[in-house]
């Protein structure tokens, strides 16, 4: 593993901008990401080769950032929540449901890379309960329902294709 003419050049440029060379980290795994989709232990180690800092402060930081992942992941990461908010509202069906209609268990992939399930501890969105984030996407409010039809929505490329939210009111 390398990095590519074109990310070269961008590390250099970002050379100027951070003098302290491991402030670099962040920013060469986040090309790493966007590139491969996950760093890999290769990348842990062309990172600290390139920055000249020892392998086990970039997998620190591998291991401390949720976003950055150790193996590929589908195409389309299912984020449920399980924070209290969303446990208490359903999130333990939802993932269950998600289990069984993808035949894979939590932190497991779909056989054709579509989909990976995992688990976040909080979105934010405790007033809407049960909810998954998929990118930078929020789906809430969900029923067995509903997440069929996210679920269909990405298997034909409609995956910006949400129908609007109603709110609870609550009185």
């Amino acid at each position: 593993m390398e990095f590519t003419q074109s990310e070269k050049k961008e590390i250099e440029y970002l050379r100027t901008r951070y003098p302290d060379t491991r402030s670099l980290t962040l920013p060469l795994m986040w090309m790493i990401q966007k590139r491969e989709g996950f760093v890999s232990d290769e990348a842990v180690y062309l990172i600290a080769k390139e920055l000249n800092i020892p392998p086990i402060w970039v997998e620190e930081v591998r291991s401390w950032y949720s976003m950055f992942t150790k193996e590929k992941e589908g195409k389309y990461v299912l984020e449920i929540c399980n924070n209290i908010s969303c446990s208490m509202l359903g999130s333990q069906e939802i993932i269950d449901h998600l289990c069984e209609k993808l035949g894979i268990e939590l932190g497991e992939t779909t056989a054709d890379g579509m989909f990976t399930i995992k688990t976040a501890e909080c979105l934010g969105s405790c007033g809407t309960g049960p909810m998954m984030q998929v990118g930078d996407n929020y789906y809430e409010l969900l029923d067995e329902q509903k997440v069929d039809q996210i679920l269909e929505n990405f298997k034909n490329g409609k995956e910006h294709e949400q129908t609007p939210q109603e709110f609870p009111v609550y009185k």
